[in-house]
């Protein structure tokens, strides 16, 4: 009897090793200094899904060349439930849901191999598959595929390691963690499909900063300001910052705030700032959406192997920090939707848009190395020179922030039939719209542009216009098949954003309506006479306006396109769509 229990016990432990042995990733194989291709993480992902009945690895989208995205589920609940449930999910009986984005810059690739490290240890050795007791996860090996396997040992300048790493923007050189707003990307629009599907709870995005030299292994940020649920903002600095801090640091990794210097070129002494992310970026898109999220920012000169296991140690305390409160999160989700209805809808709150960074500050303690400044011959100015030697600091942290506009969020916004693109963009989005089914006539408010002027180059694939903005009232009648955009929904501060010309990430500033602000039709001078002529004849005030101008104008007097000009905006001929914002407003 004790031969049979003892032959059985070593082939469970034969079972053990071999698994363990199948599941040792590229990075450990290396000693700890390379990182695993595509071929090869897909396929550890595909053993995960065939070597656990807690996994299943899915497809979410295919990307310019033509890679699976892919997708593993991890929970103990059958996924067809989970998705016949989401509906429910919200509710404090279910599980609240995880996402894990990694390699959205894809020379940034640590978190792809911390996550590989994790589910090993709670899908293969099982150590930490109580996990799965409170929470469903959903891991994303790469998100930019394409540009994971554009390889060099010369990607990253400013990197140490791995061996080979992949580039920062998409084959179509689009930066994803710009994208997450206007979705020009194949990647980000499958992205926001599976977002606005699985609608997670948390969120954590992995990277490797640039910037300052210091000692810290690792670095974070979460939205904790006016661009976040306030409740859901105190939550973070109050429970979830704390734990990140004191159990990442007693794995043994130091870690602070994803900062930023205030002046670059003058080092640390002259002070740290944090800043309310906008939602072209990971944090303040899903803040947009109500939900925490986190990023994670490892330091770039640190060792591969440092910058991989400090990434782990961030990935297993938030999953711990979600076990314990998964609940407390869940319901958390749910108020914050609710009360962005409430607060923006119902009690008629301005929905702030842009904020600024105050000179108000605290002092830190900050674990940084000693430094010194000394004359560049090769840049000809002074230069920072980073040493070895730690050296803690107290240096000024401004984190201190000021809405600086705002908006009243309207009931409804109309967008005409022929932007059906933009439609198409919302929806990916989660936005619920409508069409009307019968011809209206309405009251509606509506913007104008002047002072348009234009980057004089691209940004992210576009470029940006810029514009005063006025608005006025005007009775229209919308044709059957105009599309509607009810507010009252919890996407609501994604609606505001994307349609509010005042937002830096709206359609219109992104350019997705940069047509509107082209002349399309032009007079021939000795017609345009006649016409100019005649309106003298006819009208007092405006011969009266004319000869003003002239006087007072050296220029205008001087251009005779610009004296005819004068004539043809005010006369029945000029294009009334020029410069109207073609989306409106039912307040």
């Amino acid at each position: 009897m004790i031969y049979k229990i003892l032959t059985f016990y070593f082939a469970l432990l034969l079972i053990q090793i071999n698994a363990q042995t199948d599941f040792v990733t590229v990075f450990e194989k290396s000693g700890f200094v390379a990182s695993a291709s595509y071929e090869e993480t897909m396929q550890y992902f595909q053993m995960l899904d065939e070597n656990s009945e807690y996994a299943d690895l899915f497809d979410f989208g295919i990307s310019p060349q033509f890679r699976e995205m892919k997708c593993l589920l991890v929970s103990k609940e059958n996924r067809s439930i989970i998705e016949f449930n989401l509906s429910l999910r919200n509710k404090p009986t279910a599980k609240p849901l995880v996402l894990i984005i990694n390699g959205i810059h894809s020379g940034e690739i640590e978190g792809k191999d911390a996550s590989m490290l994790l589910l090993r240890e709670i899908l293969i050795t099982k150590e930490k598959e109580y996990l799965l007791d409170s929470l469903n996860l959903l891991v994303i090996p790469i998100f930019n595929v394409d540009g994971h396997e554009r390889k060099s040992k010369y990607n990253r300048i400013n990197q140490n390691g791995p061996e080979e790493m992949g580039w920062r923007t998409t084959a179509l050189n689009f930066n994803l963690n710009r994208d997450w707003m206007k979705a020009d990307a194949t990647e980000m629009q499958a992205m926001l499909s599976l977002v606005s599907t699985w609608l997670p709870d948390f969120i954590i995005d992995t990277h490797t900063t640039n910037g300052a030299d210091y000692q810290y292994e690792v670095t974070y940020q979460v939205e904790k300001y006016q661009n976040i649920n306030q409740e859901t903002a105190e939550f973070l600095k109050s429970n979830f910052i704390p734990y990140l801090i004191t159990n990442v640091e007693k794995k043994g990794f130091p870690i602070f705030d994803y900062v930023a210097l205030k002046h670059w070129d003058k080092g640390l002494d002259s002070g740290l700032i944090d800043w309310v992310t906008p939602p072209r970026l990971s944090t303040g898109y899903f803040a947009l959406h109500n939900r925490p999220a986190l990023l994670v920012e490892t330091h770039m000169l640190k060792p591969y192997k440092n910058r991989v296991f400090s990434t782990k140690a961030v990935l297993e305390t938030t999953l711990d920090f979600v076990f314990i409160n998964s609940t407390n999160l869940l319901i958390l989700n749910e108020n914050a939707d609710l009360k962005t209805i409430q607060n923006y809808t119902d009690n008629s709150k301005y929905l702030p848009l842009k904020f600024k960074t105050t000179d108000k500050f605290d002092e830190v303690d900050f674990k940084g190395f000693e430094y010194f400044k000394e004359f560049s011959n090769i840049s000809g100015t002074e230069k920072i020179v980073y040493t070895n030697k730690p050296k803690n600091l107290k240096l000024n942290f401004y984190r201190y922030h000021q809405v600086i506009d705002s908006v009243k969020v309207p009931k409804f916004y109309v967008i005409p039939v022929e932007y059906f693109e933009l439609i198409k963009r919302m929806q990916l989005h989660g936005i619920e719209t409508s069409v009307l089914e019968n011809d209206t006539t309405i009251k509606v408010k509506r913007y104008k542009f002047d002072n348009v002027k234009f980057a004089d180059r691209p940004y992210e694939s576009r470029f940006i216009p810029s514009f005063d903005i006025e608005e006025y009232y005007e009775t229209v009648k919308l044709p059957k098949g105009t599309f509607i955009i009810p507010t009252n929904q919890i996407t609501l501060k994604l609606i505001v954003h994307l349609l509010e010309p005042k937002s830096d990430d709206s359609f219109i500033k992104w350019g997705f309506m940069n047509s509107i602000f082209e002349q399309k039709e032009y007079f021939e001078s000795y017609v345009m006479e006649k016409i100019a002529e005649e309106m003298l004849r006819n009208d007092s005030k405006l011969k009266e306006e004319f000869e003003t101008k002239l006087k007072t104008d050296e220029s205008f007097s001087k251009n005779p396109y610009q004296r005819l000009n004068f004539f043809y905006k005010k006369s029945p001929y000029w294009d009334k769509n020029l410069n109207k914002y073609p989306i409106m407003i039912i307040e």
